[in-house]
């Protein structure tokens, strides 16, 4: 792929450096200054991981709440985290850009820190220390206590929700997808950016739950606030090798245009030759660094927003490209349904998962596991699942699809959302065969350690962590992917508003089944007590939900249409695997000259 005027170094997906500047390809971008955005995500998972992972054992042992008060507020929390970060999308898509926004939100972030830091430091701002067996017969937390320890909690769902939907597609822009080799760089990027970034949780759910459980809530939770403000000294460092792409206005309002002028042409018929409909010529796009989209029959009543009714005002007349680019955004919204309910099962992870580990036998001779720690092996069996997906799996499918990705994202995702169902059913033998033990030795009433060892509840984690790999990862590269060239942020953050949702799905489901289970004198499934709860029960419960949601996915899926993408660089990757080479777009050969 040569320019006739050979400036062939330059991006042609229109990304600039900060003074709005064409930017070289060998100047900038690339795996050079992925580097920065990825050493940053390290520390930063690093920083939420050391927060959340132990976070439902700090609300029971130091702020004495009950086991479904604990777990809600843990789900609640995480919840807020992951749906803020569609607003941050909307700041960086429509105002700030990606790069402004990140920075700003990352000094809130380290602030939130800082505060939390403090909050479990000062013995002002905690209740007392407790022995009790039952945390509720415990002096709770003041309001006081509380207003700060929650304040800081819930000012760092603020930085983050600026941090998290720019940072991977910062990184993701550092590909030219009018670049074959660029482009395929790019179809690993998120499988090694999830790999790189796992070191950073693997060392929140080892080291510093460890230290927090052990040597102090202080210096586990004032390691990660210093680990996070070197991360952001770091990212700040890559600045001049970053590509960057201006704000295109907000997507919302675009969106809002074409469904607004859509409405008001009701009855207006939609012609035939989508030639006759409204679009901007495709030089006008190419000097803003921009893309057109032809127009598709699907969500065709969407199409009369650009049939020319000979009114210009924008709320009744939207280009083709605008009504493409809505559509887009639409059609992935079955998909992110599909996603809550697997995100409500991440969420079992540092909440049940880890309250079953406090009932077990955690000694190894004279050192004691941290419950929280067992998040670890759900990290390394991801990494190892992603290394293997990678090197062995892509490349064999490769030659058998003629896909350069393997298989198609949605077929990766759908393997996730089986795990699910297994990780579900196993969970619920497991749980069977712990309460079976603590009937066995009379410690149901009394709630004491059950003697078996906690790494019965491996096959859980282990298997969390494979599914996180075929599902978490193809779903932050789907909707980064699907999204229009314009709201790459926001696409993004559709990844985190399922994870959002699904946490505040968790704390309904959790809430409402222990409220219905208790009902007419029954004991109920989810006590404080687990050895006299039924999360065997429950589990099952949420093994036939992900069945039913696999049903649901299975269908939408079949009628879903994947984009069509804005260069050829896919179609050069087909070729190399069938050994042959597409001709240009026309789109391309605008864009050159």
């Amino acid at each position: 792929m040569t320019l006739e005027n050979g400036d062939d170094d330059y991006t042609q997906d229109g990304t600039v450096d900060l003074k709005g500047n064409p930017v070289r390809r060998s100047k900038r971008g690339g795996w050079t200054a992925c580097f920065f955005v990825v050493v940053y995500e390290v520390f930063e998972r690093m920083a939420y991981y050391g927060i959340s992972s132990n976070l439902i054992i700090y609300l029971t042992e130091k702020l004495h709440q009950g086991t479904v008060s604990s777990a809600n507020n843990v789900t609640n929390w995480v919840g807020t985290i992951w749906m803020t970060p569609i607003l941050g999308a909307y700041v960086a898509d429509a105002h700030l850009g990606r790069y402004l926004t990140f920075v700003i939100a990352s000094a809130i972030y380290l602030f939130g820190m800082s505060l939390l830091t403090l909050a479990v430091s000062v013995p002002g701002l905690k209740p007392p220390h407790c022995v009790e067996s039952d945390v509720t017969d415990c002096k709770k937390a003041s309001t006081l206590q509380l207003a700060i320890f929650y304040g800081a909690l819930y000012t760092l769902t603020v930085g983050t929700g600026g941090t998290k939907p720019n940072i991977s597609t910062i990184g993701a822009d550092q590909f030219d997808d009018f670049d074959p080799k660029e482009k395929g760089h790019k179809l690993s990027f998120f499988n090694w950016w999830m790999f790189s970034i796992f070191f950073g949780t693997l060392f929140a759910n080892t080291i510093l739950v460890y230290i927090q459980d052990n040597v102090g809530w202080t210096l586990g939770y004032g390691l990660p606030t210093a680990g996070l403000a070197i991360s952001i000294v770091i990212f700040l460092a890559g600045t001049p090798f970053y590509r960057h792409r201006v704000p295109s206005g907000s997507p919302f309002t675009r969106m809002a245009k074409v469904i607004v002028a859509a409405l008001r042409k009701w009855n207006t018929p939609i012609p035939n030759d989508p030639k006759e409909l409204y679009e901007l010529d495709l030089e006008e796009y190419a000097k803003k660094g921009k893309f057109r989209i032809d127009s598709t029959p699907t969500l065709r009543f969407l199409n009369k927003a650009c049939v020319k009714t000979g009114s210009k005002d924008p709320w009744m007349l939207c280009s083709v490209t605008q009504v493409e680019e809505t559509k887009q955004m639409l059609r992935m919204l079955p998909i992110l349904i599909s996603t809550f309910v697997p995100s409500t099962m991440i969420a079992q992870v540092n909440t049940l998962f880890v309250k079953q580990g406090t009932t077990l036998d955690r000694g190894i001779g004279n050192f004691r596991i941290p419950p929280a720690s067992l998040a670890g092996f759900v990290t390394i069996s991801m990494l190892i699942s992603v290394v293997i997906y990678d090197r062995f799996f892509v490349p064999t499918m490769r030659r058998l699809t003629k896909n350069p990705r393997g298989i198609s994202l949605l077929q990766r995702m759908g393997i996730g959302l089986v795990c699910h169902i297994f990780i579900m059913m196993i969970a619920s033998l497991i749980e069977r065969r712990r309460l079976g033990v603590a009937k066995d030795h009379g410690v149901v009433e009394s709630g004491g350690q059950v003697p078996l060892s906690i790494f019965i509840l491996l096959p859980q984690f282990v298997l969390m962590g494979t599914a996180d790999a075929f599902l978490e990862v193809a779903k932050i590269e789907f909707f980064y992917d699907q999204a229009p060239e314009s709201m790459k942020s926001l696409g993004t953050s559709y990844s985190m508003t399922s994870l959002g949702i699904g946490n505040f799905l968790s704390s309904f489901l959790l809430s409402t089944v222990s409220r219905i289970t208790k009902k007419h004198g029954h004991h109920g499934w989810i006590l404080n007590n687990l050895n006299a709860s039924h999360l065997d029960y429950y589990y099952a419960f949420f093994a036939i939900l992900n069945l039913l949601n696999f049903v649901f996915f299975l269908v939408i899926t079949k009628y879903y249409v994947y984009k069509a993408e804005v260069s050829d660089s896919m179609e050069v990757l087909e070729g190399q695997l069938r050994g042959m080479a597409p001709a240009a777009t026309d789109q391309e050969e605008s864009r050159r000259r």
